[in-house]
Formats: structure tokens, sequence, C-alpha cells
């Protein structure tokens, strides 16, 4: 049996129910890494359409893991090498290993006719072109061209297609290039654009509607979308580095009008039923349609970075004029005619939809556009904007009969990048802001007519989808509507008119957007005696415990915005319990950040209150947390909800710092859960800085530190030395706390590590020492490091000598790095742990001095830098410190200290006395620095003219950062 058909085997093999047969085949797969020629023994199985598919995409997929792996070293992103893998560096591909590869791949892939293989292949392709292409891969680019240049001959329609993909796997690694980094891309684009461009506008003919055509077609939009991601193309200096002269689109804007009328044909190509595939799924996905989704999704991007003149910088103002007088205006109209396919009764993907609102978004804030879209408003907010907003048939299954789906759905933070229900809602909101002169009361009206309509008819006849949808669109509008007076004296009829009977409505989903109005409304002035407020929030009560799981969702959300209202409290205090077990039940049936949001807004407002449910709700939130972790991995909401989680275990804790004593029956759950994130190395990451919070609480307000707590101090040093070196600002206050509270254990405490045992004070002199010599950390971190001396020096009295010159030796080091240092913060924290070693024992630590010969140095600075000093712990240990030396016999003292003893104590003298008069004079607050708020114009409807653009600073702010990436 010959290699190949050994590999063939096992690769068969590794499907084997039986493990007998599937473990050697699994461990010898692994190893191919090791093998000369691996590689090319997996092409040639790859390759083969006689073998079965399955063992041919395995091998594909173990060509691609094993060229990602073994092409060059693994280095991080600051290019140092990166740990062991399984405690073995994985071993690099030969120099004849690669060359075959790299030889045979492109044919391989040319030729490859299923999508799964070819996709692998491609991915293969560029892994391997991100190391090698251009300088040791100058052949692919020709390779490819090649293959391309025979469009002409549908015999070759297959290999033109993947030789497009390709490309497109080439580009994508220069995609978010800076403009420094592109000189490969220029010349890819120079090379090929002439061969794409008559292709593309032969492919988006109107008589082309092969699929061949269409898939030949969306590679050519994705390679244009890659090659403009940032910049227009420019070309290339004569060493093939980027050229740093304005791209020649940017200075002839006619240039890219082939490239415009193409896009155009793409969106306004008609697509009849009878061709399309028959169900949803099939269509979303179906060739012709992606292709209309990369040409809207780049012109909704060339639009957002070149079609606002305003903010354009200085080299692409020209181009941004010509962009937004002459190609935007174009466009408005297949945009349009595309946006019309569903009220038109035509489908029309969602991706779509959404891609082309954004782009009216947009063109709501240019005059020119504005201007073109004016007369056509009526049909963009009530055609398709409004029936956007309105629940589906879809949804509303999806309601009834996967609750937990549709909650996922409506708090998906995606949402804003797919969802056209979020773009048509952005868009309204554009719309009304900018435009509102023209827009806003007839929009208003047609809304507040549904409402009318829908109060009026008859149960039989109401149309709850409708009502629903224009509820949410009142709700999107809640901030403009709060902030104008014309409306907020209406606001409280709307709610009490049309919200407060829906939350006792038969129809499920309007109970829902009930509680959500809540949430937008919650700042409404109520005209009448509290009334109003008090039924509300009954209301709201009510529904927490409602059938359907989205009602007591958004029931949750919104009774955080009722807490604060003023006399809330009246009602909800005495049902506080009720209402925490009701958050409970809510969390332990699904996880939802939001929810567990709202219940520590509800735990810290009522603060007082909680005391007495202080450990039932952290022993309930450590619950939640262990179950939300445990389905993490695979539900991005519960991680988010385990997060918040800890946030509200933290406000638990700070709501009864006053009550230690609390502690003491937390700890049982709370300790646990810390060691739980920082014991797993790293797996936990996420939860770190929340689970260091409770770490600092519960070292630092209980009276005493249990012996469970101290089970934590090797695992912070673990971490910290492995993978928690960022995190170091955190830990060091529980580390404080842990040596303040109980500084015997501290002092005698071991901990057990497979190399063997250490001190914890060894391990607290470690932290410090690799901190304040580490290139990585920050002036910052090693201050707060030093600081950990302190705590040893000030609590440890005479129990330290031996490891004070460890300190000096550190200390003193970091001084001779920082002596000229502009900022004295560095230099100021290590004249702290000096005086705090003279405080300790002046003997000792000036005969350290005398050691290294500095003490005059290291006085005559500390001394210098007096003026500098402005936090009181610096005060306080420099006058402790320096009066500390005092103590000494004047026969024992150096001629180094003798000299400066006018100064030590004058210095000493100076800051006491401004000591004093700090602490008399004591600290004062005002408000002269505070700003007005301004009054409202209440007869502004708000916006802009037709003739002005839309101006925004924050906007601008973020386009010039964009522009100089």
């Amino acid at each position: 049996m010959t290699a190949v058909e050994a590999l063939h085997v096992a690769l068969q093999q590794s499907f084997s129910p039986d493990s007998n047969v599937r473990d050697p085949a699994e461990a010898a797969i692994k190893n191919l890494k090791n093998v000369p020629g691996a590689t090319n023994m997996l092409l040639h199985i790859t390759e083969e359409r006689q073998v079965q598919y399955e063992v041919r995409q395995a091998a594909a997929i173990q060509l691609k893991n094993i060229c990602r792996e073994c092409w060059i070293e693994r280095t991080s992103y600051l290019g140092m090498p990166l740990p062991a893998i399984d405690g073995a560096n994985p071993p690099i591909l030969s120099e004849e290993d690669k060359l075959v590869v790299k030889n045979k791949l492109v044919d391989c892939l040319m030729n490859e006719a299923d999508k799964s293989i070819r996709d692998l292949m491609a991915e293969t392709l560029h892994c391997i072109a991100i190391h090698d292409y251009p300088e040791k891969w100058p052949q692919l680019l020709p390779a490819m061209l090649q293959v391309i240049s025979q469009s002409s001959d549908p015999s070759q329609a297959l290999r033109v297609h993947n030789a497009l993909l390709a490309l497109r796997k080439v580009c994508k690694r220069y995609e978010y290039k800076s403009r420094e980094a592109r000189g490969p891309l220029n010349e890819i684009v120079m090379k090929s654009f002439p061969l794409l461009l008559p292709l593309a506008q032969r492919l988006s003919d109107p008589t082309e509607n092969s699929l061949e055509a269409a898939l030949m077609l969306k590679q050519i939009l994705k390679i244009f979308w890659s090659s403009t991601q940032f910049y227009l193309p420019s070309g290339n200096n004569p060493d093939g580095s980027a050229s740093s002269t304005p791209s020649p689109a940017l200075a002839n804007p006619s240039a890219m009008e082939p490239w415009f009328e193409i896009l155009k044909a793409v969106l306004s190509k008609p697509l009849p039923e009878a061709d399309q595939p028959k169900t949803k799924e099939e269509r979303n996905a179906w060739p012709w349609w992606k292709a209309k989704k990369w040409a809207a999704q780049i012109m909704t991007r060339l639009f957002s970075r070149y079609g606002i003149p305003s903010y354009a910088e200085e080299e692409i103002k020209e181009f941004a004029k010509y962009f937004s007088q002459n190609v935007a205006p174009q466009f408005l109209g297949p945009i349009c005619e595309t946006l019309n396919l569903r009220p038109s009764g035509q489908f029309c993907t969602d991706r779509l939809v959404h891609l082309c609102l954004n782009f009216v978004d947009l063109a709501v804030e240019l005059a020119p556009t504005y201007k073109l879209l004016k007369p056509h408003m009526d049909f963009l907010l009530y055609k398709v904007c409004f029936p956007c907003m309105c629940l589906t048939q879809e949804d509303i299954e999806e309601f009834e009969n996967d609750p937990h789906e549709f909650v996922h759905k409506q708090n998906s933070p995606l949402a804003d990048f797919y969802d056209p229900r979020m773009s048509a809602i952005t868009l309204v909101q554009s719309v009304v802001k900018h435009r509102g002169k023209d827009n806003m009361q007839p929009f208003l009206a047609f809304l507040t007519e549904i409402l009318q309509r829908y109060n009026a008819a008859d149960d039989t006849n109401k149309n709850h989808v409708e009502k629903d949808g224009a509820l949410l669109a009142f709700g999107s509008l809640s901030e403009t509507l709060l902030a104008k007076k014309k409306f907020a004296s209406e606001l409280e009829g709307l709610m009490v008119s049309s919200v407060f009977p829906d939350f006792n409505s038969p129809v499920a989903f309007l109970r829902c957007r009930a509680c959500w109005m809540v949430q937008r409304f919650s700042e409404t002035s109520w005209s009448d005696d509290g009334t109003h407020l008090r039924n509300l929030i009954q209301l709201v009560l009510q529904r927490l415990s409602d059938p359907a799981l989205p009602v007591q969702i958004e029931a949750s959300k919104a009774l955080r915005f009722l807490i604060e209202v003023d006399g809330a409290d009246v009602t909800l205090l005495p049902v506080l319990p009720q209402i925490l077990n009701e958050y409970f039940r809510i969390m332990n049936e699904i996880g939802n950040d939001e929810v567990v949001a709202a219940l520590q807004v509800i735990i810290d407002v009522f603060g007082e209150q909680i005391t007495p449910h202080a450990v039932a709700l952290v022993t309930q939130l450590s619950t939640a947390f262990k179950n939300y972790v445990d389905a993490g991995e695979d539900d991005d909401d519960a991680a988010m909800a385990a997060a918040q989680c800890l946030e509200c275990i933290n406000t638990v804790l700070k709501g009864t710092c006053e009550h230690p004593e609390l502690y003491t029956n937390m700890e049982p759950c709370l300790v646990p859960l810390v060691l739980q994130i920082l014991g797993n190395d790293g797996e936990y990451l996420e939860y770190m800085e929340f689970a260091l919070d409770t770490l600092t609480f519960i070292t630092y307000f209980p009276l005493k530190i249990s012996e469970q707590l101290w089970e934590v101090f090797p695992l912070l040093y673990k971490a910290f030395d492995g993978w928690a070196f960022d995190y170091l600002m955190l830990m060091t206050p529980p580390i404080n706390n842990l040596i303040t509270k109980d500084p015997q254990h501290f002092l005698t405490g071991t901990a057990t590590f497979p190399e063997g045992n250490a001190k914890y004070i060894d391990l607290v002199f470690s932290i410090v020492s690799k901190t304040v010599n580490e290139d990585r950390s920050s002036e910052s971190e090693q201050r707060k490091a030093l600081s950990l001396y302190l705590s040893v020096l000030h609590n440890c009295t005479g129990q330290v000598d031996s490891y004070l010159p460890t300190i000096n030796d550190v200390v003193l080091a970091k001084l001779g790095q920082q002596v000229n240092a502009e900022n004295a913060a560095t230099r100021l924290s290590i004249f702290q742990v000096v005086g705090s070693a003279l405080y300790y024992n002046p003997q000792l630590e000036v005969a350290e001095l005398e050691k290294r010969g500095c003490t005059h140095q290291v006085m005559t600075q500390w001394i210098k830098d007096v003026d500098s000093m402005e936090k009181w712990l610096t005060k306080k240990m420099t006058v402790l410190g320096l009066l500390s030396v005092l103590r000494l016999p004047a026969s024992s003292l150096p001629q180094s200290v003798v000299s400066l003893i006018p100064n030590i104590i004058s210095t000493a003298v100076t800051l006491t006395v401004k000591m004093k008069e700090e602490l008399e004079a004591g600290h004062k607050d005002d408000d002269d620095g505070a700003i007005e708020a301004e009054a409202d114009d209440d007869d502004d409807w708000g916006g802009y003219d037709e003739d002005e653009d839309v101006t925004n600073a924050d906007d601008e702010a973020y386009m010039n950062a964009l522009n100089k990436v």
C-alpha cells in the first residue's frame, strides 16, 4: 500500500463509529504535520473525483489546517513567538513541500466544482498568500489573470469563477490595510480591473440571466468591495510601495463612471418570479439576489465615505462633490425601485431592503438627494418604512411558539446590521430629526389615525399588527417627542388611551409592546394626583407574571424606568420581596442581560430596603451566574447575562457595606464563584474584572479574613503570572486587603505549585518585581505594584527585615531610570516606599542606602520633588520617613545624611504645616461651572431646509478619524 493509499484509508476510518478503528486513524491524521510530503498527498486526495466526497472534504480540511499552522512560526500581533500548543511547537513545512503546494493548489482550485471543497481550497490559498504573496509567490497573480482572460469561452466558466474567487481571497488580505501597506493591492487593481470591467459589463447586461453569470458577477463585486474598502486604489512607486499621490479616480471622478453603471445595472435588473427558487431560504441564497446585495452594499459604503462633501478630507473634496451631485442622485431611482418590490407584491431579501434603507437614510442628509426624495416621502414612510416596522406572520408565530428565539432576536446587537425593521426605524428617526419641517406632522397624524381607527373598531375588525407598528413608531421617536412641549403635553393622553388598555389585551404581542412603551415614555409628565402612575406601576407588576415570556422580559425591563419616578417607591416597596422573586423566576427561565441590569437598578435604588434580602439575592445571583456560564458557550445572551449577574452582586455588596456582618453569610456563595473564575487558566477571562471587584469587597469590609478566602491568594498569583498580567490594577486592592487584615497569615502562608512551595510574601515580591521590570507594563501599573511594598512595610513591622535589600534593589533601580523624567509621579511612588522603609526601620534603611552609595542623591532628589507632591499619602510618608532619620543617634548618622539634616527638618516642617492648612481648609464643591439647559424653541419643527446638507459634529469627527486610518 502506497503512502497516499494509507492516508486515504486513515481518512476513511476517521468516520468509523468504532472507536478502535477511529482513534488510531485520528492519531495518524493528527501526526500528518510531521510527515514530509503530507500536504502533497492531501492535495492529491482532495482533487481526485473518484474518491468518496467526505474523504475529499476531510483531506481539504487537513490541508488547510496544516498550511495555517505550519507555514511559518506562529507569532503574536507584536511579532513575539506564541506559546506552544499541547506542549510542543508545530513543525514548519519544508520549502520543497511549500513549493509543491503553491504550484499545485491554484490548478486544483481552478477545476473544483464542489462549493464546499472549493471554499476550503480558497481559504488555504488565502492562508498561504498572507505570508508569501507577492514576494515569495509572484506567479500567483499572473496565473489567476490568465484564467480570467479566457472569460469569453463558455467552456471555461467554472475556471473563471474559481479564479475570481481566488483573486477575492488575495484582495481580502489588504481590505483593512493602511494606505502605505496597500502596494500589492494597487498592483492587483491595475492589472486585473482592465479584465474585470468588461467582464462585469457583459455579466450585468439585462439579457444575461444565467446562474454562472450571477456567481461570477458576485465575485467581481466582492473584489471591488475589498479593493475600495478604505481608499480608492492609487498607483505604486517604482519600488512597488503604495504611492502617496491621490487615486486616479479622485483626480478624475468620471473614471469610476463605468463601475457606477455596472452597479446601477445590477440593482435595476428585473428578476422575474418564475425564474426564482420557491422557498424564502433558497431565494436569500440565490446568486442574483446576492449580487444585488453586494451592489447596494458598495453604493451605501461609497455614499457614507464620499457622498457628504462637508465631511470629506481636502484631497477627496472634488470627488465627494462629484459623487453627491452626479452619482448619488442617479442611484435613487434603482434604490426606490428595489424598495417598491415588496409594496407591489414581489419578493426582496431582508438584507437588500436593509441596505437600500441605509442608502436613503444617507440621502436624507444630503440636500441634492433629499430634494429628489421629497416628493416620494409619503411612499417611503407609509409604504416602505411602516410595513417594515410591523410584525410579520413569522414574527407572530415565533412569538407564540418559540419565545426564547423571539427574545433573542429582539435583543440582538447584530440586528442593526441586517434587520430591515431596524433600518426603517433609523430612517424614520432621521427624517423626523433632520427634515421634520416637511415630514413630522404628517407622519404623526398618520400614526394617530391608526390608533384612533383601532380604538373605534370592534374586536373582530381591530388590526393588532398595525397598532403594534404605530406604537413602535411613536416609541422610536420618544426622544424628539419628549423634548418638545407641544408633544409632551399630549403624551399622557397617548399612554392612557392607547397603551394602558393593552396591558390587559388578549393579544400577547400588544401586552409586550405596552411594556416596551413604558420604557420609552417613563419621563411622561402626569397631570393628575398620581393615580395614573400608580395604575401604570400596578399594570407593569402584573405583567411580570404574564403567560408569555417576551411580555415578562419587557415588563422586567420597564420597571427599571419607573422605579426612579417620584412617588414610585410608595407602590413598589410593599411588594419588593415579590418583585425580587419574579425577577429570579424570569432569570431562571432565560439569560437576558437587560433583565439582570433592571434588577441591579432596583437593588441600587432601594439599597437600604434591600439589606434584609441581601444574602438571598447573592445566593440567587450566584446560582444564576453558574447556570448562565454553563450555557454561555452556545448562548451569547447567557454569557452577557452572566457578566451582568456579577455586576449585580457587586451592587448588592456595595449597598450592604455598612453591614459587614452580612458578608460572612455571603462568602459560601461568593468565594467558590471567585475561585472558579480565577482558577481555570483564563477560561472565564471575560468575568475577571467583576470577580476582582467582588474580591475587593469581601476582603475589605469584613473584620477578618476567613480561611476559605485565603485560598484565593495563590490563584491570584497564578493568574497574574500566566494569563491576567493586564489585571494587576484590579488585583492589587484585594492583595493589599489580605495583607492588612491578617499580616500573620500572610507572612506564614505558603502556596503549593507543581515546581514547589512558595511563601505568600515571596509571591507578592515576585508580582512587584515582574511588573516594575516588564517593558509592557505602564507607569501607572508599576506605581500600583509598588503600593504592595507599602502594605508589607506598614503591616509587618519588625518581621520583614530580610526583605529590605530586595525592596531597595527594585525601587532604587527604577529611581535611576526615572531621575530625569518630566513627570514625577513614579518617583513620588518610589519615595513613598523609601519613606515607608525608613519609618519601618531607619537604621536598616539608611544602611541599605549607604551600601549602595546613593543616600545623598536619593535624599536630595526626594526633597527636590516635594513641590510636586499633591497626594496626602505621599506627603505623609515623606514627613514620617524624613523624621524617622532623626530618630537615629547623631553619632550613627553617615556624613551624607548629616549634611542634609537642616533641609530634612525644614522640608518636614513645611510639609506638615501645609498638610495642617489643607486639612483645616477642607474641600469645597460648588455649581459655578454648571451649564444651564437651553430652552426649546417650541415653534420649531426641527431639522434642516431642503437646500441644506445635514451637519453633525460627531459624524464629522468619526469621518475625520476614518480618513486617517
